[in-house]
């Protein structure tokens, strides 16, 4: 008793895993851009938070307009405070972020969130749609204008997005292959409190997907039809960092850690899982053909062999200027910043002799990480100006 190999793909399904992070993923935008240079187009998008919006400006444009789209969205949503020095560290870039995030926390950001006035009191009563600092009313409008939902829901690129729901803490994802999308799904896979509102969606409310997992690679993963995959994995938050020396740095080492991915922890599941289904593929065929009939064992070969998956993983990581308030620091320079360093990371990997070089054997789940290798020269922005 084998499985038929008739349904498998052979050439590598491309997938876009996007993790959320407010303000830095603008990082996301710049690792899309390379991609597209080098015309690796997703077939698949998958992300939590400002993963779930930079996923619906993909997936809702068609191909030669989804930089513009994402150019379009994180030139909007950042602030023109300016600040140039010829090195532009230390102590006093330090101070201008923390400005600059404290701009944004106290009037908001453009097609994104205003404050709520009055500002939320602990104990008081509110509906539960309103019960934040912020209305992301803004941002409902930006998708819209942005994001051409029927794309999503009868274009050739599957969308998936996580969110958790509110009541039960069980976390969901919305697919297109199993719903139809609108705004409110990316709403609600960004919604994190307490900062933005619940969104409600058919009677039930929705928060962040970060609330439970941070990176939706493990929902991709099985998921997946049996096929050979690509996956580029975009994260905004290092799981490796340096000692904290003051408290403003345990306050970021905390985020990071709490909103990081846990990649080598899923991929090596998954290869678990591969290896046991590989063993009880070979074990059937050593069984007598009468016992090849058994139920528990149907139930245990009941799966196509996944094929091979290699997992680019691409890691904005933390400058040393950067605070705890990164992921709400929208400052124009920053986020050109951001896009440069993801585009420069991805095009470095993507030429890399380990990925170009790369031999899978079948069903092997490899991660490449090498963008750390990469020279920190100064970085171009995509607007032309130096980073």
């Amino acid at each position: 008793m084998t499985v038929p190999d008739t349904d498998r793909r052979f050439d590598p399904q491309c997938v876009l895993v996007l993790q959320g992070g407010g303000a830095l993923g603008a990082y996301q935008a710049g690792v899309y851009e390379a991609l597209a240079q080098c015309d690796a187009r997703p077939e698949w998008v998958a992300g939590i938070s400002i993963g779930a919006i930079n996923a619906a400006l993909i997936a809702g444009n068609a191909p030669g307009e989804r930089v513009t789209a994402l150019r379009h969205f994180w030139h909007q949503v950042s602030s023109e405070l300016q600040y140039r020095l010829d090195e532009p560290t230390g102590f006093a870039r330090r101070t201008f972020n923390e400005a600059s995030a404290l701009f944004a926390a106290s009037f908001g950001i453009p097609g994104f969130f205003n404050p709520r006035w009055p500002v939320p009191l602990p104990e008081w009563p509110a509906e539960l749609g309103q019960i934040s600092f912020y209305d992301t009313t803004p941002l409902r409008t930006t998708l819209l204008e942005l994001v051409d939902f029927d794309r999503i829901n009868h274009g050739q690129t599957r969308f998936s997005v996580g969110a958790v729901n509110v009541l039960t803490g069980n976390f969901a994802y919305f697919d297109n292959t199993q719903r139809t999308i609108g705004p409110e799904h990316v709403m609600a896979s960004g919604a994190l409190p307490p900062g933005f509102p619940p969104v409600e969606i058919d009677g039930e409310w929705y928060w962040d997907g970060g609330l439970v997992s941070n990176t939706p690679l493990q929902y991709v993963l099985d998921n997946r039809t049996p096929c050979e995959m690509t996956v580029f994995q975009v994260d905004l938050f290092s799981a490796r960092g340096s000692v904290p020396r003051t408290m403003a740095d345990v306050d970021q080492r905390v985020k990071d850690i709490r909103y990081s991915s846990r990649t080598r922890l899923g991929t090596d599941q998954s290869r678990q899982m591969q290896t046991m289904r590989a063993a009880a593929r070979r074990l059937a065929r050593k069984l007598p053909e009468e016992w090849r009939k058994d139920p528990d064992l149907a139930a245990v070969l009941n799966h196509h062999p996944e094929g091979a998956v290699a997992v680019m993983h691409l890691i904005n990581r933390t400058r040393g200027y950067e605070s705890n308030s990164k992921d709400y620091e929208f400052s124009r320079m920053t986020v050109e910043e951001h896009w440069a360093a993801g585009r420069a990371d991805a095009l470095w990997s993507l030429e890399h002799p380990d990925w170009t070089g790369r031999s899978l054997a079948p069903d092997e789940i490899m991660t490449f990480d090498l963008a750390g290798d990469r020279p920190k020269t100064p970085l171009t922005a995509s607007n032309g100006e130096k980073a």
